[in-house]
């Protein structure tokens, strides 16, 4: 099976699927801060991962995986040498100086990019019939740097599995909170799909070495046919993430779902009902009762949440995203028109206290 050179924006979540995809025997360049970059071509990186039926979860260092890692600054790569490319920065991010740039330069190179962020970018909303993606742009912080892309060439992977850096530890370190897999959606193109075919296979094979023997890793990247299948994330975001955000604060996931199940249940089953509205079959997606069971391991709040609690002036605005998605659709939801006007009200907060 080819090997491949792949590159990722963003080393922190991007280096869970790295990890993966060395495990396969392909090449993997990140990009990330000068720090972050020093250090990873210095000592690599390590990813410590929960697994089941272990007391202790088990580290995956990169320096003894068949692929090889390198990271850059968004100034040092060119796009045109990768075989495949992946986003795994906060929306926000894409507009910065020099990453807007490279954002550029991935667009016009035309090389196959999957994005693993929470928030689809918008090109690929307009790769869903019958929506108006020029109407979503409110929801983007700045929706220009998408313009050259080919929505054909972009795909959107679902980030379920969860991961945070630990705070004490140095930055090249990943663990992993929640291991569940990578689902990504289809490019146009056959020979792009054929690219994450071979890496989901080359994952599926990765049997790693313990005292005890071999064992099975979880986070598996899952290929799909349909555009849909990702946007099954979206409830969780909703019935989750968001609700992280109170008004003068933060909760954890496992209270911001469980202490109100049926406030839950009502957004997250909505937020279904829009997905199906867009084409969506049930089956695509996730009930609420297997992610409510998920949410007792959630023991931190999301980064949006954060993110806002240490005054960012802004977010991703998958919330937004919907809001407007759904209003196409015909459709409304208080929970939700509350959690925008919320994180709305915090952003705005944010952006005074930086100005003042």
């Amino acid at each position: 099976m080819p090997k491949y050179n792949i590159l990722i924006l963003g080393a922190s979540y991007g280096s869970l699927l790295a990890s993966k995809m060395m495990f396969g025997g392909h090449n993997v360049t990140l990009v990330c801060l000068p720090a972050e970059a020093d250090l990873i071509n210095a000592e690599g990186f390590r990813v410590r991962m929960p697994i089941r039926g272990r007391a202790v979860p088990i580290e995956i260092d990169s320096r003894k995986l068949p692929g090889k890692v390198s990271a850059a600054g968004p100034g040092d790569v060119d796009p045109k040498g990768y075989d495949l490319i992946g986003l795994a920065m906060q929306e926000p991010q894409y507009g910065s100086i020099g990453v807007r740039e490279l954002l550029d330069a991935v667009a016009t190179s035309r090389v196959p990019c999957m994005s693993i962020m929470n928030m689809p970018p918008l090109p690929y909303m307009g790769r869903i019939p019958g929506l108006d993606s020029e109407a979503l742009k409110p929801a983007y912080t700045n929706p220009a740097v998408w313009d050259n892309f080919d929505p054909g060439a972009l795909t959107l992977c679902s980030p379920d599995p969860q991961a945070i850096r630990p705070p004490e530890e140095k930055v090249n370190v990943l663990q992993v909170t929640l291991p569940t897999n990578f689902k990504v959606a289809r490019f146009d193109s056959e020979a792009s799909n054929q690219i994450l075919r071979d890496i989901a296979a080359d994952i599926d094979a990765v049997r790693f070495e313990t005292l005890e023997g071999e064992i099975e890793l979880p986070v598996k990247l899952r290929f799909h046919d349909s555009l849909f299948v990702p946007l099954a994330k979206w409830s969780m975001l909703m019935a989750g993430n968001y609700r992280c955000i109170t008004a003068d604060g933060m909760r954890n996931a496992k209270e911001a779902v469980l202490t109100d199940i049926a406030e839950s249940r009502a957004i997250y089953n909505f937020v279904i009902d829009v997905c199906i509205k867009l084409g969506a079959t049930r089956e695509e997606l996730v009930p609420f009762e297997k992610y409510a069971a998920a949410a007792e391991s959630l023991s931190r709040p999301a980064s949006a949440a954060r993110a806002l609690n240490n005054g960012a002036p802004n977010i991703e605005r998958a919330d937004k995203l919907v809001q407007l998605v759904a209003r196409q659709k015909g459709m409304s939801n208080p929970i939700l028109d509350a959690i925008v006007a919320l994180v709305d009200a915090r952003l705005d907060a944010n952006r005074k206290k930086a100005a003042a």
